[in-house]
This record gives C-alpha cells, sequence and structure tokens, in this order.
C-alpha cells in the first residue's frame, strides 16, 4: 500500500520540475496542487529527505532510461533511490567520505556540475534573435536556387593509393568497380555511390572538388579531408529550391547555439590565466611536430 501511495503522489509532484505535461498524468490526479519541493517525501533511518532531491534524480533517470513517465517506471526509480539513500548512510557510517578518492570524484562531479548549469546559463542568454536567423539561412542557403551534386567516390588512406586509382581510371578503368574493390567508405560496395548533396551537405574540401567539376569529370588530384584521401566522380548536377525558412528554423537555431557557446568557452579561455607544469604536460607551438611516442621497453 505505502509503494502505491508513493507511486501515485510521486506522478503528480513531479510534474513541476521533470517536464512533465497534464497528458502524462491520471485524469483524477492531473488538477492536483503541486507540493514545494521542500516537502518530506521519505524519512530514512531519522534522515528526512525533501522532494525536490527525488524530483531531481527522478527526472535524470527519466532522461537515461529514454522511457515514458508511467506509475511502473516511478515505482522501479523510488525503489532505486531508496538504494542510494541507504547505502550512502551506511558509507557514511564507515567513514568512506574521508577517503582521498572520494574526494576527488566529489570535486570532478562538482566541476562538471557547475559547468553545465554555467553552460545553461549562457545559453539562455545567447538566444539567436531573428535577424541572426535571416542571416544564418541567407549565408547557408543563399537567395534563390541553388545547386544538388550527385556523386560518387572512392576512400581510401593514402594520397599515394589515390593517386594509382586515377591512374587507372585514365587507363579507362570502371569508377563503380574500383570503388566496389577499393574503397573503404561504407559507400564503397553500392561502387561509391552518394545520395543527392548541396554545398552545406559536405566537408568543404570535399564540396569545392565536386562543385569544380563537370558531369562525367572525375578529379584528377587526390582529395583530403579527416577521413582519408578521395578520388570523387561528378555524374549530375540539378538545381534546387532552397527550404524554407521555417522548415530549418529549429536546424539554424541549433546551430547559432552551439557556435555562440562555443565562443563563450573560447572567450573564457582566452581570458584565463593557465600555467601548466611543464614537467607534466608539454604544449607543442604552432608548427612543431608532435612529440614521438616513447619506444617499448624490450622485454
Amino acid at each position: 500500500m505505502n509503494q502505491r501511495i508513493i507511486r501515485i503522489c510521486g506522478l503528480v509532484a513531479l510534474m513541476a520540475s521533470s517536464g512533465l505535461s497534464a497528458e502524462d498524468q491520471p485524469a483524477d490526479k492531473a488538477t492536483a496542487a503541486s507540493p514545494s519541493g521542500d516537502t518530506t517525501i521519505a524519512t530514512v533511518n531519522g534522515q528526512e529527505i525533501p522532494l525536490d532531491l527525488f524530483r531531481r534524480f527522478y527526472a535524470e533517470r527519466l532522461r537515461q532510461a529514454n522511457t515514458q513517465n508511467t506509475p511502473q517506471f516511478q515505482n522501479q526509480a523510488f525503489n532505486e533511490f531508496i538504494n542510494i539513500l541507504v547505502t550512502a548512510q551506511d558509507a557514511e557510517k564507515a567513514g568512506l567520505e574521508k577517503e582521498k578518492s572520494f574526494e576527488t570524484a566529489l570535486r570532478l562531479q562538482r566541476l562538471q556540475l557547475l559547468s553545465g548549469f554555467a553552460i545553461r546559463n549562457a545559453a539562455t542568454k545567447h538566444m539567436p534573435s531573428d535577424e541572426e536567423l535571416q542571416k544564418a539561412y541567407d549565408e547557408r542557403y543563399g537567395k534563390g536556387n541553388g545547386n544538388e551534386y550527385k556523386a560518387r567516390h572512392i576512400l581510401v588512406k593514402t594520397e599515394e593509393e589515390a593517386k594509382k586509382l586515377i591512374e587507372e581510371l585514365d587507363g579507362g578503368a570502371d569508377f563503380a568497380e574500383l570503388a566496389k574493390s577499393k574503397s573503404l567508405g561504407p559507400t564503397g560496395k553500392d561502387g561509391g555511390e552518394l545520395p543527392w548533396f548541396g554545398t552545406g551537405q559536405m566537408v568543404q574540401p570535399f564540396t569545392d572538388a565536386t562543385v569544380a567539376l563537370k558531369p562525367g569529370e572525375y578529379t584528377k588530384a587526390p582529395v583530403q579531408t579527416q577521413f582519408g584521401w578521395h578520388v570523387i566522380l561528378l555524374e549530375e548536377i540539378r538545381e534546387s529550391e532552397p527550404p524554407a525558412f521555417d522548415e530549418v528554423k529549429g536546424e539554424l537555431t541549433a546551430t547559432l547555439e552551439r557556435d555562440s557557446l562555443a565562443a563563450y568557452v573560447a572567450g573564457l579561455r582566452e581570458k584565463a590565466s593557465l600555467e601548466l607544469n611543464s614537467d607534466l604536460i608539454k604544449v607543442n607551438e604552432p608548427g612543431e611536430p608532435a612529440p614521438a611516442e616513447p619506444a617499448a621497453k624490450p622485454k
């Protein structure tokens, strides 16, 4: 009976801070008042546990499980919560919080939490304006028609391999057959065939090389990206209408928010006073080769 009461009350109480809508709740409880966060949800070995603590735990469990808010999951989560409480109390009795490893883990978790809160706080202050979104739309999709490209590619590890493939193509080899036998990419089995793509959908070196081709031409020099070395064959070009602003507004918003947060973090790093222990951390100057890996000890 106690578990059933806790389960039902929890459903109403979580609504305020766990993002649960009225549709997620039983009809007879949807309009019930939500208790305050400092309300005691349980008393464990004399220790009062506030509702807000369980609210946060439950919200995180719900996200981790990627499941629906149901009475069954609430009951499961509450029992997990109680397990955490009783084992944590036992750890305190044993003095485990005084161990160095616990102090280090706690410090790291505190830093991670503070960082997360700082990021969320910054995100609320840097919401892109309609003008910024329109500018991003114009820059990405342009005004008027754009082009889409139908291409094949062969991906290999080295420039030398790519050059040999180009020599074979110059000698009359079939591009699709070479891709099937040589390409490391997932499209290799399909003869290197790629779906139609616009100029903003591929990494820049790949896009630039493709746009420079005419239908039926392949690249006469290997194209390097972070994935490896490519040989690209352009098959067709077609005009395409850019997507409507409203169709991509969410995508543009997310991109601008990511850019804003990246700039926020970069700005903090730029202003930060950072001193490194040179005995432990080596920093390469721009243009310097990376330090060699230490040689393996002889057996």
